[in-house]
């Protein structure tokens, strides 16, 4: 039985059991997801007796926990994982009231959500879990546009205040492009992706042009490229993969007259820059530490004999060390975020996880 329920609106606890009951019944393993909303809470009723883990968050994200859920519900079929999709956002949000044991995040927990986690008396757990990229993509058919610069980028996301300055035509961008109209697709202001994205190009978060059609559904913006000549967008470098036959990929300009491409390689040796960037789950402490098939998925998914799972869904897997870091610091529930609430646009990992005299010694190593 295929169970794949949306849940469009604010569930109640006892409906999200009612579904995992069904799960049960049928013998299946899959995740029950949501596109919307998901939120039976995590209240202090919840013992270590409870079989089922909370997780909701960005759409960037999912098609790892997915997957991730589907292989640890196989191995431990007693448990069950709903995994919700909502954007970084609102999943963080719905974490920092309690109503999650996980929150998926496309960039790091800002200090707005730190501070509603705290009022709300909630500790959590950062993990970086992988690295991804954001791919720049425009219409297959498009044969002016290879590579752009930062700066082009930026010229065409800005906010203008009046329609004067407003990039609406490919010959605005560069003299040698056609006089194409120009219309734009990107994930909404919820999301990770377009936090990380402005932060990165116009040099603030939630900072751009407005009149741009935004979704919380990548397979929308995919479709909306596809099918517009003169579109362009960005996306998750996982999405554009599973879609790489219905659009183009654009390089960026790295600045030293090279244009680099979005691949697992340039994502891994940071030459993709500025639009790579960390994953993270965020876990609920008292989750982690009171019910077991939650500290049971956690481990599941940091464990690194499940390493070459985030290379086959298209994700670029953390280095050894990063990893070994990341397990330190769920085994000894290391608390709060190693950003502070800033900015992960051009911060390398490890000057964040390692102190500079742990870094010193790696590199004297």
């Amino acid at each position: 039985m295929n169970l794949v329920i949306q849940l469009k609106n604010q569930s109640l606890r006892f409906f999200a059991i009612a579904l995992l009951l069904i799960v049960s019944a049928c013998g299946n393993n899959e995740t029950i997801t949501s596109t919307t909303e998901i939120s039976p809470q995590v209240k202090e009723e919840d013992t270590e007796e409870r079989e089922y883990v909370l997780v909701d968050g960005s759409s960037t994200i999912f098609p790892l926990s997915d997957t991730m859920a589907q292989k640890f519900m196989n191995d431990n079929p007693e448990n069950q994982v709903i995994v919700g999709i909502s954007g970084s956002g609102n999943g963080l949000k719905k974490f920092c009231i309690g109503d999650t044991d996980i929150a998926n995040a496309s960039r790091p927990i800002k200090k707005s959500e730190i501070d509603l986690c705290r009022a709300n008396e909630i500790e959590f757990v950062e993990i970086p879990i992988a690295f991804d990229g954001l791919s720049i993509i425009v219409n297959r058919n498009n044969d002016w546009a290879d590579c752009l610069t930062l700066e082009e980028l930026t010229k065409i996301w800005q906010p203008n205040n009046d329609d004067k300055n407003k990039i609406t035509n490919w010959k605005q961008i560069r003299d040698e492009f056609p006089e194409e109209p120009l219309s734009l697709f990107a994930p909404d202001a919820d999301s990770g992706s377009y936090d990380y994205f402005t932060d990165a190009v116009t040099g603030e978060e939630g900072r751009s042009r407005k009149d741009y059609q935004a979704s919380e559904d990548d397979d929308l913006i995919i479709q909306g490229i596809e099918s517009d000549w003169g579109s362009l967008g960005f996306i998750g470098f996982t999405y554009y993969e599973k879609n790489q036959d219905f659009v183009k990929l654009i390089a960026i300009d790295n600045g030293k007259d090279q244009c680099v491409e979005a691949s697992s390689e340039t994502i891994a040796n940071g030459t993709y820059s500025p639009l790579s960037r960390p994953l993270f789950l965020y876990v609920n402490k008292n989750s982690l530490e009171t019910i077991p098939p939650v500290k049971a998925f956690i481990d599941y998914q940091i464990d690194v004999a499940n390493k070459a799972v985030i290379s086959e869904v298209g994700y670029v897997p953390l280095p050894g060390l990063l990893q070994g870091k990341v397990r330190e610091r769920v085994e000894k529930l290391t608390t709060g975020s190693v950003f502070d609430g800033e900015s992960a646009v051009g911060v390398k990992l490890i000057d964040k996880l390692f102190s500079e005299k742990e870094r010193n010694k790696i590199s004297g190593s």
